[in-house]
């Protein structure tokens, strides 16, 4: 399986990706569960508005239900716009087409993964906010695999185009004379205010799955293979069906041209020693479960190939074995008979924090650090470190991990800053990253501008006088 449930996006895909409006705007974590409700009442809308082609950008059409979709999901989300919004939206709407563009020409890669991890975590908050998955799909008026589907092409635009953005302004840097300068010249209101940040390590244990469970899996893929070489069911069909990794799935399980490095090593190891497409892979254990695969294609040092996960699952009583097991172990330290650290290093399951002593890294735009905002934690993390003082460990809890495995963990809270306005002096790393935000969206509009330039446009008259945030639409 590609690490994450994941695949690399090729440029055909990314090609096919520009041509999907993005229409999202996921500014706000606190506003997720409402942006979502207005994804089903958006479309319904638009679908009453009568469509003509507004723009033309490049090779892409911008429709005036486009606009409107935009429109009212933007009035759900409370936004204010600068400028005239009849004139802001499709504007707004055209510059993402411009990144969507040229993240295909550079073949721009996101992984199937990432989608699924961000789809997951939005899932949840917005379940965790109306109460359950069933009130959810009522609110919705949708299933719960609708609702990801939903959200899927614009998630993965938006990743698309701000790895775009990333690798347009990645050369861009400040100096520490530029920072100084910039904040002696900011205005007292102007000062940001430092949210609250944590330092947060944990002890994870993955619960033992029973036997019986694993050859019941293994079984139930056995009988797949029966079926297909019986002519009696086509494997993309039973992916479809049955396979557990939800974005192949909906491709029959399809995985587009992969390379090795992508793939998990046990899947690879199985994926690249396929030769016949008429055959079918033994059972294949990864990090993820339980695959079957099937060869499509192979292209230079890629493989395209279609598989079916099944995840073997976890029953209470070992998650209670694992929940108690914890807790000694969190007993046992604060007795002093070791440290969370040694605990962490020499009984933690979790790799990613095992050789650093337990302590969880925040991957950001600005670089990898150990401080966290709470919204910027798991959810599961987030509740329980919240009401935590410093050097305090918690009683055992579950939670979902990248892999989307039930894990048991405690954690230690090891620091907290509380929120505070910035200061030159404890906070020079908040006024580089805004100064460098800054300058990073001055090449970024210097870059549209250029692009404009270069690319064909057509608007409507009516749009012709309107006063927009980037010249050279009028022509």
């Amino acid at each position: 399986m590609v690490k994450g449930e994941s695949i690399v996006m090729n440029k055909n895909n990314a090609r096919q990706v520009c041509r999907r409006l993005m229409v999202s705007r996921w500014m706000l974590a606190a506003a997720l569960f409402f942006v979502h409700s207005s994804l089903f009442v958006s479309r319904t809308v638009a679908q009453s508005v009568v469509d003509e082609v507004v723009w033309v950008v490049g090779d892409e059409a911008i429709l005036k239900s486009d606009i409107e979709v935009m429109r009212i999901q933007a009035s759900m989300e409370g936004m204010r716009w600068e400028r005239d919004p009849d004139c802001a939206i499709p504007e707004r709407i055209a510059v993402q087409k411009l990144f969507l563009h040229q993240a295909a020409i550079d073949s721009i890669e996101v992984t199937e993964s990432e989608i699924s991890s961000e789809i997951e975590n939005r899932l949840e908050y917005m379940i965790t906010q109306i109460g359950s998955r069933e009130k959810l799909e009522e609110y919705r008026k949708q299933s719960i695999s609708q609702i990801r589907a939903a959200m899927h092409d614009e998630l993965r635009d938006q990743i698309l185009i701000q790895r775009m953005k990333q690798k347009l302004a990645k050369d861009v840097i400040v100096t520490p004379a530029e920072v100084r300068r910039y904040f002696k010249e900011l205005p007292e209101d102007s000062i940001p205010f430092v949210p609250t940040t944590v330092e947060v390590q944990i002890i994870a244990q993955t619960p033992r799955i029973a036997p019986e469970e694993i050859n019941r899996v293994k079984d139930e893929l056995r009988d797949f293979t029966d079926r297909v070489n019986k002519g009696e069911s086509t494997f993309q069909t039973l992916a479809r069906l049955y396979s557990q990794d939800p974005m192949s799935a909906r491709r029959g399980g399809e995985l587009d041209y992969t390379g090795r490095g992508q793939f998990d090593e046990a899947f690879a190891n199985v994926a690249f020693n396929l030769t016949d497409p008429k055959k079918i892979s033994k059972i294949v254990e990864s990090e993820f479960g339980f695959h079957i695969i099937q060869l499509i294609d192979k292209r230079g040092d890629k493989v395209k190939v279609r598989h079916i996960l099944l995840k073997p699952e976890v029953n209470d009583s070992s998650v209670n074995e694992s929940l108690a097991r914890l807790d000694s172990v969190a007993v046992d330290i604060r007795a002093g008979k070791f440290t969370f650290e040694e605990g962490a290093t020499y009984i933690s399951d979790d790799k990613n924090t095992r050789n650093n002593r337990g302590l969880m890294a925040n991957n950001s735009e600005q670089g990898q650090t150990s401080k966290f905002r709470l919204q910027d934690l798991p959810s599961e993390v987030a509740r329980v470190v919240d009401t935590m003082q410093v050097g305090q460990i918690s009683k055992s809890f579950t939670m979902i991990n990248e892999r989307g495995k039930t894990v048991c963990v405690i954690a230690k809270l090891k620091s907290r800053v509380e929120g505070h306005k910035a200061t030159i002096t404890e906070d020079f790393q908040v006024m580089k990253d805004m100064v460098l935000e800054k300058r990073r969206e001055e090449e970024l509009h210097k870059w549209v501008v250029n692009k404009i330039k270069s690319t064909y446009v057509r608007i409507n008259d009516e749009y012709r006088d309107c006063d927009f945030e980037y010249q050279g639409w009028v022509r």
